[in-house]
């Protein structure tokens, strides 16, 4: 009998253990340290959306790279915290590293917080009695853009124009080196269709004088008309302007939509 009892604690602690470790693959955010008693039974990370609140309480929506981090208690670990406990822990966290409650309840967290230079949206949300929630860290920026020839070329004959996320020194025409990539694969697609015309248009955000804007678009577009010239395109088949804030397609009140606003059209002639 007293065999037998061992043998079964040998399971039974097998048993609790096995339950108690992480699914193969998942780590917590660094931001945070999770609470005592808690396994993660549910990851990933990815480019994507948070659908999360506002200060009011309304819906708003940000994209960038989400990680998900899905929690469960082990319950033979101690007692459950309330729902309240886990909000106010990270709470806490947050704001202690300098960031800030947008809105709570009994059923959601929402933060913001400044890490790395990056702005992150933290969400907690789906609990059940204490024993599951799930975090959600957004860090803000715009999607990698994987652009060819013929993802523009696409674009104009289905749409008539794309948007580009080609990136310039902070108030500036100077084209980064990390968008020269780009302005190659504009020059690809206009050197294999020798038909094309295009016009190259640039736009800002409202963040400063609208003139100044104006002036600083109308110079981007300029500069990657330049580089597309010196590398041996016709200008009589392009032209170039910029149209400052005067043509935003996403909201301007939200760094999001500021991201979305800072771009580079080719509109199909």
């Amino acid at each position: 009998m007293k065999k037998l009892t061992i043998s079964l604690t040998a399971i039974l602690f097998s048993c609790i253990t096995v339950f108690a470790q992480d699914v193969e693959g998942c780590t917590d955010h660094p931001l945070f340290t999770r609470m005592k008693g808690f396994s993660i039974t549910e990851c990933s990370k990815n480019f994507n959306k948070l659908d999360t609140y506002n200060a009011a309480g309304e819906d708003i929506s940000f994209e960038g790279y989400l990680t998900y981090i899905d929690y469960t208690f082990n319950t033979e670990t101690g007692q459950m915290p309330s729902n309240f406990q886990i909000i106010k822990n990270y709470q806490d966290a947050i704001i202690s590293k300098g960031g800030k409650k947008i809105y709570t309840d009994d059923k959601y967290g929402c933060f913001e917080l400044k890490s790395n230079g990056k702005e992150c949206k933290i969400m907690l949300r789906d609990f059940y009695n204490g024993t599951n929630f799930k975090l959600y860290v957004l860090e803000m920026e715009a999607m990698n853009q994987e652009i060819t020839a013929n993802t523009i070329l696409d674009a104009l004959n289905k749409d008539g124009y794309i948007a580009l996320s080609i990136l310039f020194e902070t108030a500036k025409y100077k084209i980064q080196k990390e968008s020269l990539p780009i302005v190659q694969q504009i020059f690809e697609l206009m050197k294999n269709n020798l038909t094309l015309k295009i016009s190259i248009e640039g736009h800002t955000d409202n963040v400063g004088d609208a003139v100044s804007n104006k002036t600083l678009s109308n110079n981007r577009a300029k500069a990657i008309f330049d580089a597309l010239v010196s590398n041996g395109i016709d200008k009589t088949r392009m032209s170039f302007v910029g149209w400052g804030q005067e043509k935003p397609i996403a909201d301007n009140r939200t760094d999001d939509g500021k991201t979305k606003n800072r771009r580079v059209e080719i509109v199909k002639k």
